[in-house]
């Protein structure tokens, strides 16, 4: 399949080279606005005093006005009900008063899409918009009338559903995936079924399962069926009072049994009061950390600082002086594949020994495939702890799921677990100019978010500095010290709504080593820097996780090893079979002359990249890329959406973690990936990731079509990407 890139993203040559400068988060990004945005800032308030102020942080959308500050905690009883072709209207008693309440269903339900004698559609959730006194003056349009049903037949209803789901003993629920919310669902020590968003999850109660609603309506849409004809109705549209209450509760389900389709109305959650200035606050901070990285940052962290700068320059050197052609390969054929064996998997292993200077260490792995299982996860291991949080992001947003992750880990804290978060400050603070097309309207997140997580809680915030604007672009969670997570993704609604991701759940002594890792980083982001990180280096190891699992060793980019880099240059020229790679960012010339290389060994080489990118010019070089290794019999896969996944196999050897494959990730910023020939995890990593993934893409046939402007992209692509 050919793609028209002017078509798809109707760049002119002009505008690509214009991108470099506006659209990219680094440093001509930064300085441009910063300053703009400065000096406005100082003009129209003569001062900095004026650029912040209170405002309030909408959770939902809401029609301004006509909510009360509080979600009512009394059950909300409806007793009327209408539908039009837009907006749904409900009439309710709370607190003994008479409710007019509703809203729009239109804009959040593709009911285009829905056709009538399918599978079940939903469920949905839509905001209840407004809560007044008054009766709605007219209704207009297609007017159809909802028979209600009471929280009796809702509760009858809902415990045939749930009785084959949720667990009969006593702390354990079940998480159900709500639209784009996740549900916990239990029975309290009263034996009363309770649910609430998982964020909110009681302690003390274990998760023991995660649904789907379309896997727990495959077999519930005869359940209701059959209740309703039990009790004699046949109306097609009914509502049921579901006696739910509280935040970010579901007072009443439609459901139309023609379609079929299910909604779910939903209270809102607290509105949470937040201080923002907008982004000229943002673009200050920005500036303030750029000058402390190259000031006091510098004071305290002398060597690290100039080693630093140092290898940047070093590396920059070593690129421009030895760029990797593919021209060479060209007249070389283009063989088939192999069918010999593999590589010796035994032999790899030592000669890693080797590459790293160090034996594996050893865990199990589990690999949690996109935002709802990780988040679902994570939120679980966090609702959990029961003594320490330790996360370590290179972005946590200022976005709506951000802040509830962020209210989360406030709370935890609040309740005696020790919390320690270490941002990459600039990787952070630039994620707040950015809006998600997803985000809630109206939202307005806090201007700072290291003071959002320090307000009202006892989280101890550390950003790690930004000497020459490289960056600390590790991503681990560690829970107790005894579990981890790490992979590709930020504290950020597009991991957990819109992107295609991954990350891995570690036990084991593997979690020590990253407990370690996150102690160094921590120490070296303090006030002592330098003195505090070498303290840490001749500081006891950790040795508090579980004797269990196979060999699983960590990779990393240090300022003074490319270890990741290396590591996989080495397996790519081991590989005899196969060589499958996923990475949203493809500017490494040396990797890609490599795959060529391989190629032309006969080993089946597979690339997934999506089509789109985050970063508008990385998409040029990605394309470039596609076109490099498609002339060069590499089999490219253009994955349909945002796929931000870090990962590759080699001959049944897995890799995945944080490290695109660009030049900061293989040589300037830090990072982490794990790595591991135990096939019962390859065997996973293959199904789960790489098998689904060639399935859900479409492989490339002809190249891309290619401009003047795309190889100056890639030439500046190299340095500042």
């Amino acid at each position: 399949m050919a793609f028209s890139y002017e078509q798809d993203y109707g760049h002119t040559d002009w505008l690509c080279w214009y991108s470099i400068w506006i659209y990219n988060p680094a440093l001509m990004r930064v300085w441009i606005h910063l300053f703009a945005l400065l000096a406005a800032c100082f003009s129209a308030t003569g001062g900095l005093t004026a650029c912040t102020s209170d405002t309030e942080q909408i959770t939902y959308p809401t029609l301004v006005g006509e909510f009360a500050d509080e979600s009512s905690f009394e059950a909300l009883v409806a007793d009327e009900a209408h539908i039009n072709e837009s907006e749904f209207f409900i009439r309710f008693a709370e607190g003994g008063s008479v409710v007019y309440g509703g809203g729009n269903w239109a804009k959040r339900i593709p009911i285009l899409k829905v056709k009538p004698g399918e599978e079940y559609a939903g469920p949905y959730i839509v905001p209840l918009q407004y809560r007044r006194t008054e009766r709605w003056s007219s209704i207009s349009g297609d007017v159809r009338t909802v028979r209600i049903l009471p929280e009796d037949d809702w509760t009858a209803l809902r415990d045939r559903l749930f009785a084959e789901i949720l667990p009969k003993e006593k702390n354990a629920g079940v998480v159900l995936h709500l639209d784009v919310d996740d549900y916990f669902l239990y029975f309290n020590e009263s034996g009363e079924f309770r649910s609430t968003v998982i964020d909110n999850r009681p302690g003390g109660y274990e998760t023991i399962r995660q649904i789907g609603f379309a896997e727990m309506l495959e077999a519930g849409l005869p359940v209701l069926e059959k209740f309703l004809d039990e009790k004699g109705i046949d109306d097609r549209r009914i509502g049921f009072n579901t006696g739910d209450r509280g935040h970010y509760s579901l007072p009443f389900l439609y459901v139309n049994r023609d379609l079929p389709v299910a909604v779910f109305v939903r209270l809102p959650g607290p509105h949470l009061q937040v201080r923002t200035g907008g982004k000229p606050a943002i673009y200050m901070q920005t500036a303030g950390h750029i000058a402390s990285s190259h000031t006091t940052g510098i004071v305290f962290r002398p060597v690290s600082s100039i080693f630093r700068l140092l290898s940047v320059a070093s590396d920059t050197v070593i690129v421009s002086a030895k760029p990797q052609h593919l021209i060479g390969l060209q007249n070389t054929p283009i063989p088939e594949l192999n069918d010999g064996p593999a590589m010796d998997l035994r032999a790899w292993e030592a000669r890693l020994d080797e590459l790293t200077g160090r034996k594996a260490s050893k865990g199990t792995m589990d690999f949690l495939v996109d935002g709802e299982e990780f988040f679902t996860r994570f939120t679980d291991a966090v609702i959990s702890a029961d003594a320490s949080i330790s996360l370590r992001t290179y972005i946590f947003d200022n976005d709506d799921y951000a802040a509830r992750i962020g209210e989360l880990l406030k709370r935890r804290s609040n309740e005696g677990i020790e919390t320690k978060i270490l941002l990459d400050g600039l990787g952070t603070i630039i994620s707040t100019f950015e809006e998600q097309k997803t985000l809630p309207d109206d939202y307005e997140g806090p201007g700072s978010v290291r003071q959002f997580l320090e307000t009202s809680s006892e989280i101890d915030v550390r950003q790690a500095q930004n000497p020459w604007l490289t960056g600390d672009h590790v991503k681990t969670a560690i829970i107790d010290k005894k579990i981890a997570f790490t992979g590709g993704m930020n504290i950020a609604r597009e991991y957990r709504y819109d992107w295609h991701d991954l990350m891995v759940e570690l036990h084991g002594p593997i979690v020590d080593v990253l407990q370690y890792e996150f102690r160094k980083a921590w120490a070296h982001a303090g006030f002592l820097g330098d003195f505090s990180y070498l303290a840490e280096l001749f500081a006891r190891k950790p040795n508090n996780a579980e004797n269990i699992g196979y060999p699983v060793r960590a990779l990393f980019t240090r300022v003074d090893d490319p270890e990741i880099f290396r590591v996989q240059r080495e397996a790519i020229r081991n590989s005899q079979k196969y060589i499958y790679v996923e990475n949203a960012y493809f500017t490494d010339d040396a990797m890609l002359y490599e795959l060529a290389k391989a190629r032309r060994r006969g080993v089946d080489v597979r690339v997934i990249v999506p089509l789109v990118t985050d970063r508008g010019p990385i998409t040029r070089n990605n394309a470039l890329a596609a076109n490099a290794m498609l002339e060069h019999g590499i089999r490219v896969f253009i994955y349909p959406g945002m796929s931000h996944i870090k990962a590759a196999l080699y001959d049944d050897w897995a890799c995945m973690g944080s490290a695109n494959w660009d030049r900061w990730s293989f040589s300037i910023n830090k990072e982490l990936n794990i790595a591991t020939s135990e096939p019962s995890a390859v065997h996973e990593l293959k199904e789960r990731v790489f098998e689904a993934d060639f399935a859900a893409s479409v492989e490339l046939s002809e190249p891309f079509p290619e401009r003047w402007s795309d190889y100056l992209i890639e030439i500046v692509g190299d340095y500042i990407f």
